[in-house]
């Protein structure tokens, strides 16, 4: 686990197919501590957190995030969260399903993307310091230092995409946890807006 901030960690697990990181998060915000799309775990890792403050939430952020959230949830007794519109398209259940605006425990705001891999796809933003977004597939951190979406095969029609993450813009943020690839800790905004005009 590498310390992001004070109550954000990062863990990551290296994919052999797709050649970069899988990354998920443990937040520890609000009294809440909450596991964010969360990649295979060292047992040291499992076992600290086993020890540590209870985990009581799994927040995906789409369909293809699943990972390891249903060992997660029979490990630590969480409960999981999915954008509405890809819980029908996950193979496990989930214990609640959120949607655009909503506010989710650990004061995390919803961002619905349309137009993405997903219908579901959703950002994360949390209003803390200068501002983190936590991104699914929306924007992939490779190479790293950059933000880019995924191939344009991955998406019905690529400029909609573009147009859609035009929404995180109006958030403030200066850090963006990516999904997969390496995150950007310091003039992330300026990365994302890059990534919409490429």
């Amino acid at each position: 686990m590498k310390t992001i901030a004070p109550g954000i960690q990062q863990w990551s697990f290296f994919s052999q197919e797709k050649q970069l990181d899988f990354n998920g998060l443990l937040l520890t915000v609000n009294d809440h501590c909450i596991l964010v799309d969360p990649p295979p775990m060292e047992a040291a890792e499992r076992t600290a957190l086993l020890k540590g403050h209870p985990v009581d939430y799994i927040l995906l952020t789409n369909r293809d995030h699943v990972r390891e959230a249903e060992a997660c949830r029979r490990d630590f007794k969480a409960k999981v969260y999915a954008p509405e519109a890809d819980a029908p398209l996950m193979e496990i259940p989930v214990d609640k399903t959120y949607k655009d605006g909503e506010l989710l425990p650990g004061g995390l705001w919803v961002v619905h993307l349309k137009d993405m891999k997903s219908p579901g796809e959703s950002a994360l933003f949390l209003d803390m310091g200068k501002g983190y977004l936590i991104l699914g597939d929306a924007l992939i951190g490779k190479p790293a230092g950059q933000l880019n979406l995924l191939p344009a095969d991955r998406f019905a029609d690529v400029n909609k995409a573009k147009a859609s993450l035009k929404r995180l813009l109006k958030y403030n943020f200066d850090t963006v946890l990516v999904g997969d690839g390496t995150s950007i800790h310091a003039g992330a905004k300026e990365a994302v807006r890059r990534a919409i005009e490429s």
